[in-house]
């Protein structure tokens, strides 16, 4: 059924395509009074001895017979005359209906109207045209089988059995393989994802197992411990010796040693330069920040696999966002114009949309399950939900007018909601920090009603970003003072939040293993958070190069994690963002430049493929090598 559905679908997009809108027309019309049923044996013994013969319906009846007649022809002999005995034996059952129901008259009219073509079928119906006329047909040693119960049974199994073989046995037109065709591509390409998965993360893990095995001949080779008075003067003193191999010493100006403090730049520090304490190296080991990280303009430039450009914006891209499965994409312009695409050449265009909201699209969420809904929120407090199989907006709703920027919408992964993060805003005013009150709000899906606002306190700062756990039983909430707001969704309740930032917050996401998360700065500072030791910085950077807010014309920075965690990639006021390795030894990568700045990345579901949205009006999908 699914294969001849999606043929449909091809035929009318073909028709359309083409311009033959009489025939379209037809088209649509025979499908409404689809006298096969899509070759569905229950819908057609249904319409037999559900509808036909018990509403009278003898031309219907008749009508249907024909037609699988034609649509049998082709086949072998003694088939054709199993057809031409059940067409008998069906009209002979509607006779008996029509007489049991005291409705003789019905087989009277059958008979003026098909006895002719009948009896030139087969000489036996002259006894049938009598049957209406005789007071008690059901004694007749010649019609008494056909009103027994065994009999009714036995011509419901046998056509049911007859249509189940033949239908099996019917050669699939071409167009109909197309469908099963595609569903078998889908599943080899689910396969090969998930292979993927899995040869990432070995990978991973064999870097982390190089990485520490790196780290520890370094701890070994570069920390000497001696007492030997002869050689060192310091000995006898009682004091461990550190010495240091001549590359990684760290040269100190005189004026430093007479007390000036050191230089301020901790970046002019490799990752691998020895801290002469020995205290030091055991107090920094478990903790990797952004300060002992390599400067971005350093990064390696990305090696591509395949890099794809999409260029249906006019104006500057403002969101872009890949589906729950990966296979669509949808991107967002300035002018509240929402493009959906794919990027894949394989994959079918039908979901392919251009929506236009009439207002500045300031975010965009894909529905979890499936790639079915994109919820879009806008500038003027409008949340549409569109579905992509219908093409049309199936949901318009409104937040309040004391709150018409929603900042963002995140779907749960589990439930049937999503909650919007909403603000007021000053007159005149679009920069983050010049937002007025928050609002966030759980909404349900299938109601499409609002189900009630989180508890946020009295005039509250704007919620810039939110986002979700795995479960969907935690929301993280990011504000502009700072702070990070922990939620319980099944009580409804905050039930806890700590100060992240000394600025504004413009992005906050749950790290892969659900044991971290990462808060990205208006300043550019870059902290993950653990939530087992709340307070405590795993991993930090500096993206203030590429993330000043102050130069930037567009609404807030934002940051995406891949699906194995371990790389973390960040808007950018330049022409290339920054991929920062996350919590590893390994330096970043910076992607191959846009024209503008880049103003919203994502990362696809499975793979190592991300998205840039750029103010050159392009979107880009890079599959990494």
């Amino acid at each position: 059924m699914e294969n001849m559905v999606y043929a449909e679908e091809l035929v009318r997009e073909f028709l359309v395509f083409r311009g033959f809108t009489n025939t379209l027309q037809a088209f649509v019309k025979e499908l409404g009074t689809d006298i096969g049923k899509g070759f569905q044996v229950d819908k057609i013994l249904d319409l037999i001895f559900s509808i036909y013969i018990p509403k009278f319906q003898a031309e219907n009846l008749i009508q249907l017979l024909r037609f699988f007649n034609n649509c049998f022809s082709s086949h072998e002999t003694h088939l054709i005359s199993v057809i031409s005995e059940l067409d008998i034996s069906i009209i002979h059952y509607y006779i008996i209906h029509a007489i049991q129901a005291g409705r003789k008259d019905k087989v009277i009219e059958l008979f003026d109207i098909h006895g002719t073509e009948l009896l030139q079928k087969d000489q036996h119906w002259a006894s049938w045209f009598a049957i209406p006329y005789i007071k008690a047909p059901q004694s007749e040693p010649q019609f008494r089988v056909y009103f027994s119960k065994e009999w009714s049974n036995a011509l419901h199994l046998s056509l049911r059995n007859f249509l189940t073989k033949m239908f099996n046995g019917t050669r699939i037109p071409a167009l109909m393989k197309i469908s099963s065709e595609r569903n078998m591509v889908s599943r080899l390409k689910g396969d090969i994802k998930q292979l993927n998965f899995k040869l990432a993360q070995l990978q991973v893990s064999l870097e982390e197992k190089e990485t520490q095995l790196h780290h520890n001949s370094l701890l070994a080779t570069e920390v000497i411990v001696g007492t030997d008075s002869s050689s060192n003067p310091l000995a006898g003193s009682g004091e461990p010796i550190v010495f240091v191999p001549a590359s990684h010493v760290i040269c100190v100006s005189a004026s430093a040693q007479a007390g000036e403090r050191e230089p301020k730049h901790s970046e002019d520090i490799r990752p691998d330069d020895t801290q002469v304490s020995t205290s030091k190296i055991s107090n920094h080991s478990g903790q990797n920040t952004g300060n002992d990280a390599q400067r971005e303009e350093e990064f390696p430039e990305v090696r591509v696999d395949f890099q794809e450009t999409f260029l249906g914006h006019t104006s500057p891209i403002s969101r872009c966002r890949f589906s729950a499965t990966g296979d669509n994409v949808a991107s967002a312009s300035v002018d509240g114009t929402v493009r959906i695409w794919t990027y894949d050449s394989s994959a079918p265009t039908s979901r392919n949309a251009t929506i236009y909201c009439g207002a500045e699209i300031m975010s965009l969420e894909w529905e979890c399950k499936s790639d079915r809904l994109l919820l879009i929120g806008t500038a003027d407090g409008g949340i549409k939900a569109w579905n992509v199989d219908a093409k049309r907006v199936v949901c318009d709703l409104s937040c309040t007018e004391a709150f018409p920027s929603v900042l963002d919408l995140k779907c749960s992964p589990v439930e049937p909601i999503f909650v919007s993060a909403a603000a007021s805003r000053w007159p005149g005013s679009s920069d983050i920090g010049k937002l007025g009150y928050a609002s966030l709000t759980v909404w349900n899906m299938r109601t499409w009603k609002a189900m009630t606002v989180l508890p946020l306190g009295e005039d509250p700062p704007p919620i810039t970003s939110v986002c979700f756990n795995h479960n969907g039983k935690l929301l993280a909430a990011a504000a502009t003072d700072g702070m990070i707001h922990m939620f319980d969704m099944s009580a409804g309740l905050q039930i806890t939040g700590w100060p992240a930032h000394d600025s504004a917050i413009s992005s906050v996401l749950f790290g892969s293993d659900e044991t971290s998360i990462f808060t990205l700065g208006v300043d550019g500072k870059i902290f993950e958070w653990s939530l087992q030791n709340q307070g405590k910085v795993l991993w930090s950077s500096d993206c203030s190069r590429f993330c000043n807010l102050r130069s930037s014309s567009h609404y807030k920075h934002e940051m995406a994690l891949d699906a194995y965690g371990r790389r973390l990639l960040v808007t950018s006021n330049s022409l290339r963002a920054p991929i920062y390795q996350v919590r590893g030894h390994a330096y970043g990568m910076r992607t191959l430049p846009h024209s503008a700045s880049i103003t919203t990345v994502d990362w696809h579901p499975t793979s190592p493929i991300f998205l840039t949205g750029s103010a050159d009006h392009s979107v880009r999908v890079t599959s990494m090598a």
